[in-house]
């Protein structure tokens, strides 16, 4: 199943391998709340964000200053703590977003920051996760929040519900002389990326690039090498990013994901992904890697 990639903020060593990403600077915990310490409150609904009229010189244009109400914003899921304040999700009706016509989450990840964009993934998991687990899965009972980790726990049953995380692996392929490239029918007209799909339950990330490789495209790799990982909430994601060596094959394309695959000299790529994407992070990589060899 192909993906898109998500932002990646790394500048590649001398050896051509990137640094990992530094610590965030969000605090990530279900903190409790203090009544009239500073807040900031981000509003999702259905897959897109809220921009305020009235931006905040330190806040990004989604977040809204407040102080905290009990009465006011004990509904509110708590995200964690970033330049002062606790950060709040308000999960909205998804008609309500679509009616105001709210910019989608893609749209907001694409022109972030490395720390924004940090703040917009986990918002957008953790309002997901409050809509997807308002009861328990095994006895259907009420949930509710606990306060020392992200989880809602059922009364009855004592089940624990946590934030789902879907791994994923994003692979580019290479030989000698090429890149493998390939289409899904979602791309913007032209662009080319790499390969990726959801990790099955019971596969290491290892054994889920060779199958979804040989199952998207046909081929056989090796020599795999891991460079990193991003967060990538669609719907869930974590993107485990790798280099593969083509082995054998010949292309053989899954219809029903991929609408085109080819092989591209170093030297003439087509249109790429945007450079705020790991798919475009492995390839930058690799060309500087390759011409340092």
């Amino acid at each position: 199943m192909s993906l898109a990639g998500a932002e990646l903020m790394w500048t590649p060593l001398q050896s051509g391998f990137p640094q990992q990403q530094p610590p965030s600077a969000f605090e990530r915990g279900p903190f409790r709340p203090q009544p009239g310490e500073p807040i900031a409150i981000v509003q999702v609904g259905g897959g897109a964000i809220r921009p305020l009229e009235e931006v905040s010189p330190e806040l990004p244009a989604w977040l809204q200053a407040d102080y905290y109400n009990p009465q006011k914003h004990r509904q509110l899921v708590v995200m964690g703590r970033w330049q002062g304040r606790l950060l709040l999700v308000h999960q909205v009706p998804a008609a309500e977003a679509r009616k105001q016509e709210w910019p989608g989450l893609r749209s907001w990840l694409l022109q972030s920051s490395a720390e924004e964009f940090d703040l917009l993934v986990t918002a957008a998991g953790l309002a997901a996760w409050e809509e997807q687990h308002r009861f328990c899965g095994r006895c259907g009972s009420k949930t509710k929040p606990r306060w020392d980790e992200y989880a809602k726990e059922c009364p009855r049953c004592h089940l624990r519900h946590y934030p789902r995380v879907a791994p994923c692996i994003i692979t580019l392929v290479w030989r000698e002389d090429a890149l493998l490239l390939a289409r899904s029918p979602r791309f913007a007209s032209g662009m080319y990326s790499t390969l990726a799909g959801f990790i099955e339950t019971g596969e290491s990330a290892e054994q889920a690039l060779h199958r979804e490789v040989k199952e998207e495209v046909g081929v056989e790799v090796g020599d795999l090498r891991y460079l990193g990982s991003q967060s990538w909430p669609f719907p869930h994601s974590l993107m485990l990013g790798y280099w593969a060596r083509y082995q054998s094959g010949s292309l053989r394309l899954q219809e029903d994901e991929i609408e085109d695959a080819r092989w591209f000299a170093f030297d003439d790529l087509p249109q790429l992904p945007p450079k705020t994407s790991i798919a475009r992070h492995l390839i930058d990589n690799f060309l500087i890697w390759r011409q340092g060899r």
